[in-house]
């Protein structure tokens, strides 16, 4: 039976309102919801270039041997004897396992699939509309009482509680309310294989998905969302901090060109690590002794998680810590006294009651605060030492660099490993033994599906000297090469917060470098070194004192500022010192924290540079040659849109909409960014398009449009890609008539005659298939392409893996392109997409998705920096009720110099 707390949070809406046989509803005056303007766009074609190979894809064969029936959707209430709803989360699914078992002839012998809350499926109706059960539920977790194994508010356990004790055990009697919502069709999933997706096809598959977890619930797994946890030691893994790493699976159910199948591919969630409380909290604050300890973070995040007492086995919540010490926080305990019955209050610590009363030894929690697991105003309290933190509890709080660091090298797996993995679970899982799935007509295969694929050549580049070449495996290098737009560094500074750096080698090595690479590197003008007397001041005093500092030196600001930090990650300094250069002064700067100096860390270092200066280190030859297939001939413009949110569990934090362009066509290569803050965890860019007057325009996409038409010979882009990054399924129609709705209104704002045509496309790497090669060991190669076999049955999509997976096992782009009205072709647009993941500055190798959205993703982060967000609230906890995004007032972002505003900055 899975634990009460693990169910996951995506549930079935609500089921509508019963109507009454007798009543029929009014049809005048009802309104319609305006149907969407436009719609996902079907495929036109299949791509045809690049060399063909077969692959495995971890998707697996389902079969349905019935398609004609009805999944019928019921609702679900629970209510205690006095009418209360019961509102313990996560226990419905033992309350409904107790009516299967109790009342099977009731239930006419039929298997349900139920979501752990609110829904519940059967194929095929009850005969009645309405069913009504009495169950009693032994030991039912839910923390309405305080129990009497702690002081209860009062201080002693209650009359009520009195009365449990002399019970056999704990019981409650349950009413369950199973009521009629609606009928989905079987056939719709049928319909969507067809190509013809219907109003009830996802309600089916989540149907189909409610099964699975339903099975994995069966378990004792923790489940998160589509994702499935065994309580298995072997799948942890310790990432400090009190917290784990734990692997398990994601299922969902997949329509596709093959048929409908089961992706399922093995993923990793963060868990508290069980054991002592007070262990968690010294290795979550890393501190040695319990007296070390901050009581206010522990509270923080101690609230909500679920302990095991010791001494009484049972389970609670966590609502609190007490405000005193154990051996000061007191209670009134009632004590009888005399023959009549009476009883008088006296006034007892907590650690008093369980050392004298309950004759427990304590060996150290006399002097630290108690947990409390008691309701606001009726607080019990358990010493911190009998509590141990209960398994599979998920950690929602974001980790640090190095907790991330290690779960991405401790959770990756070489693709035989992963394949090795998910045909053992297969097997394990057993599906075809499921009632569920049986009753329902349903196998799944355990054979990995077989798809064709196809590698497209990567494209030609061009560097220095007029040189072309092929990259080699999604990779190169600028070994006796040159830079393709050197920029020449005249007059440039370095400022040095660190104490070990040697500034007279690494100016050396630049210059050297920058020589065999075509830039001409003057020597700084100034070396600016902190004075030790500041390096304990807060970051912004520190940058503050730099540039009074650098301001009486130089004569007006630099080309460039190359500044040395303290620590490789996560320096105090980065922030302010950026917002103070690209904000401020308007002065292009490049920061480093050299550890380990070669030609290779130098190389990497100019490439960034001189793309902030304005230069480009290669281009595509195509781009170079005006020969790019409808987009070097039309004026065409390319854009990234993404959004990025705060850390998980902060819903104060306001998400960062980042939107880049490109710029001097007829060039694919340049991009500006424009950077706006907006409601927290929202996904859709709410400022394209912002009015302030009947001639002003405030959004993002006028001021990229007046850059491109400035930098691009006064010409308005005919053609305009649009790439869209972070949205699922479930939000298309929203990119589609919501944002691309946005940008037509600033087009028409500009000029109402201009009617540009528009592509656009999502990218999403926020999914789990995945491809193999057969009997080979390593990744598919770099300019993997596959349209055909576990692509939409419908839907114009397709993966794309374009850059070389060097550990793990490669996650492939998943391209939708959901609007095309410049008229791609399947091969056009698929070699357009992987020729654009080779135009990325920074590095050489090829990237994972597209450059502009990598440029928004950089463009989003970098500015970000310059609000510390974080100290906004430092009191939010994830295990704190979520704020209403709307209610949130959203700072905005510094204003960037007009001297970088159009650079490269984020590169």
């Amino acid at each position: 039976m899975g634990s009460p707390s693990h169910k996951g949070s995506e549930y079935l809406p609500p089921p509508p309102p019963i109507v009454p046989p007798n009543v029929v509803p009014l049809q005048s005056g009802k309104v319609a919801a305006p149907a969407p303007k436009r719609l996902p766009m079907a495929r036109r074609n299949h791509g045809t270039k690049g060399t063909p190979m077969t692959l495995l894809t971890n998707h697996f064969e389902v079969r349905m041997r019935q398609t004609e029936g009805y999944f019928c959707h019921y609702s679900v209430a629970l209510f205690y004897e006095d009418g209360h709803p019961v509102d313990g989360k996560g226990i419905g699914r033992k309350i409904l396992d107790k009516v299967q078992e109790t009342y099977s002839h009731e239930l006419e012998g039929k298997h349900f699939a139920y979501d752990g809350e609110k829904s519940l499926f059967t194929l095929g109706s009850f005969q009645r509309k309405k069913l009504e059960f009495t169950i009693v539920v032994e030991d039912l977790s839910s923390n309405r009482t305080a129990r009497n194994d702690s002081p209860g508010g009062d201080g002693s356990p209650s009359e009520g509680d009195r009365k449990r004790m002399r019970r056999p055990s704990r019981s409650k009697v349950i009413r369950v309310e199973i009521s009629y919502a609606a009928k989905i069709p079987m056939q719709a999933i049928a319909n969507a294989l067809r190509g013809q997706e219907t109003e009830h096809f996802q309600e089916a598959m989540r149907v189909l998905d409610i099964i699975l977890r339903q099975n994995a619930a069966n378990q004792g797994c923790l489940l998160v969302r589509q994702s499935f946890f065994h309580n298995n030691p072997r799948n942890f893994a310790d990432l400090g901090g009190g917290v784990m790493g734990c692997r398990g699976f994601h299922s969902s159910f997949r329509a596709t060109q093959s048929g409908l199948s089961l992706n399922m591919d093995v993923s990793t969630t963060m868990i508290v690590k069980p054991g002592p409380v007070v262990n968690f909290l010294l290795a979550n604050q890393n501190v040695r002794e319990p007296h070390q300890i901050d009581w206010n973070k522990a509270k923080r995040v101690l609230k909500n998680l679920r302990i095991n007492t010791n001494h009484s086995n049972t389970e609670y919540k966590i609502t609190g810590l007490s405000d005193l010490p154990c051996n000061q926080q007191t209670f009134s305990l009632k004590q009888k006294s005399g023959h009549n019955g009476d009883s008088d209050a006296i006034e007892i610590t907590v650690y008093e009651y369980f050392v004298n009363n309950r004759h427990i030894k304590l060996e150290y929690s006399a002097d630290f605060p108690c947990i409390n697991v008691g309701k606001p105003k009726r607080a019990s309290y358990i010493p911190l030492e009998l509590c141990t933190l209960v398994s599979l509890q998920r950690y929602t709080k974001a980790l640090s660099n190095q907790q991330r660091a290690s779960l991405v090298e401790k959770s990756r797996q070489k693709p035989q490993e992963r394949m090795g993995v998910l045909t053992e679970a297969m097997r394990r899982n057993n599906y075809g033994a499921d009632q569920m799935l049986r009753s329902f007509g349903i196998s799944i295969g355990t054979q990995f599906t077989q798809v064709e694929g196809r590698t497209l050549p990567a494209p030609k580049l061009k560097v220095g000297n007029g040189e072309d070449f092929f990259p080699r495996g999604g990779r190169w290098n600028f070994n006796n090469k040159q830079l393709v737009e050197p920029m020449q560094i005249k007059w440039w500074a370095i400022v040095n917060f660190s104490a070990r750096c040697d500034i007279r080698s690494l100016c050396n090595n630049l210059i050297r470098c920058g020589e065999m690479k075509g830039m001409h590197i003057n020597n700084p003008h100034e070396v600016f070194e902190e004075s030790n007397q500041f390096r304990r001041e807060a970051a912004p005093i520190r940058v503050e004192r730099m540039f009074e500092i650098i301001k009486k030196k130089l004569p007006g600001p630099p080309q460039l500022l190359l500044c040395i930090l303290p620590e490789r990650k996560n320096s105090d300094i980065y922030g302010p010192w950026k917002r103070k250069n690209l904000s401020e002064a308007g002065i292009v700067t490049q920061c480093i924290a050299p550890t380990k100096v070669n030609d290779q860390y130098i190389t990497n270092v100019l490439l960034k540079i001189n793309a902030k200066l304005g230069g480009m280190n290669s281009l595509l030859t195509l781009e170079h040659s005006r020969s790019i297939p409808l987009v070097s001939k039309p004026v065409t413009m390319i854009l990234g849109m993404d959004v990025s949110h705060g850390s998980p569990g902060r819903s104060d934090l306001p998400s960062i909409a980042a939107v880049v362009s490109s710029r001097q066509w007829p060039s694919i290569s340049r991009y500006r960014a424009s950077v706006r803050t907006q409601s927290p965890k929202v996904e859709m860019i709410a400022n394209l398009f912002k009015p302030g007057s009947e001639t002003e325009d405030y959004g993002i996409i006028r001021e990229l449009f007046v850059d491109f038409y400035s930098t691009s010979g006064k010409r308005k882009p005919e053609n305009i890609i649009i790439f869209r990054d972070g949205v699922s399924e479930s939000q298309f129609n929203q990119v589609l008539n919501i944002e691309l709705d946005q940008i037509i209104e600033a087009s028409k704002f500009l000029d109402e005659k201009w009617s540009p045509k528009f592509t656009v496309i999502v990218a999403q790497k926020n999914h789990h298939t995945k491809f193999f090669q057969s009997g080979r060991p390593e990744n598919v190669p770099p300019g993997t392409v596959v349209d055909k076999g576990v692509c939409h049955p419908r839907n114009n999509d397709f993966y794309l893996c374009a850059h070389a997976g060097m550990i793990g096992t490669s996650r492939p782009t998943h391209y939708h392109v959901l609007h095309d009205e410049i008229g791609f072709s399947a091969d056009d647009l698929q070699e357009l997409v992987h020729s654009l993941s080779y135009v990325y500055q920074r590095s050489t190798t090829a990237v994972s998705v597209v450059t502009p959205i990598c440029y928004a993703h950089l463009a989003a982060a970098q500015m970000s920096q310059f609000i510390k967000f974080d100290e906004m609230s430092d009191t939010s906890s994830s295990h704190n009720a979520m704020t209403s995004a709307g209610s949130i007032p959203v700072p905005e972002l510094p204003v960037l110099h007009e001297r970088v505003c159009n650079s490269m900055f984020f590169c």
